[in-house]
């Protein structure tokens, strides 16, 4: 199964309705609430966006955002793989071209949140390469909030404070 990883506008259609598809998933799970904590991702400050494309079929199946957080550290936002595509690597595949951009634009590290009902997400996160961190930013007091980070490039972080 051929993907295709393609950067897009923030305001592309596809990738607005994937947005949305997940925040409404997302919802349901919390029963409804909205609780990401801290603005919402928009065209200022997502410095990419990504969208995985099936080729076989020409399928949008997932999108990823990263958001520049300081100069060597930017936060995965709006990472989601339409729920019958899962199970396939997707995730996987995305993760890695967000780390492999990310890298290009001078990142030494990434970080991420999701929630405490996210099983599958911490998964996929821990199978690649991410650790469990303190609670960041925005989410230092959301008690559902999960946060991870990797290391992209270390020796760019030995004077950086965590």
């Amino acid at each position: 199964m051929p993907i295709t990883i393609d950067e897009v506008p923030w305001d592309h259609p596809v990738g607005e309705r994937l947005r949305r598809e997940q925040v409404r998933e997302t919802k349901q799970i919390y029963d409804g609430e909205d609780h990401e904590e801290g603005p919402k991702p928009s065209a200022a400050d997502i410095d990419v966006f990504l969208l995985a494309t099936d080729t076989d079929t020409g399928e949008t199946v997932g999108c990823g955002g990263l958001r520049r957080l300081d100069p060597t550290t930017f936060e995965i936002k709006r990472m989601y793989v339409v729920p019958e595509w899962r199970g396939r690597r997707i995730g996987k595949v995305l993760v890695g071209a967000l780390e492999d951009t990310a890298e290009e634009r001078g990142a030494a590290r990434i970080r991420l949140e999701t929630g405490d009902r996210m099983p599958d997400a911490m998964r996929l996160y821990e199978r690649c390469g991410y650790y469990r961190i303190d609670r960041y930013g925005y989410y230092a007091d959301s008690d559902i909030s999960v946060c991870y980070e990797r290391v992209l490039v270390e020796d760019t972080l030995s004077s950086t404070p965590r």
